[in-house]
């Protein structure tokens, strides 16, 4: 099922819940769903290396 297009917490909060209940790892969900809450055009920063 694709993830829902969107930057609102909810879509994202959804599209966590999504990847979780197929399988993935919680930090993998989270990472997904941002990813494609960027791609929608929210303005999420990147995490950085330190």
């Amino acid at each position: 099922m694709p993830l829902k297009r969107g930057t609102s917490k909810d879509t994202v909060s959804k599209n966590v819940k999504t990847e979780m209940k197929h399988g993935k790892p919680q930090k993998q969900a989270v990472a997904i769903a941002l990813n494609q809450a960027r791609k929608s055009g929210k303005k999420i920063p990147k995490k950085s290396d330190k």
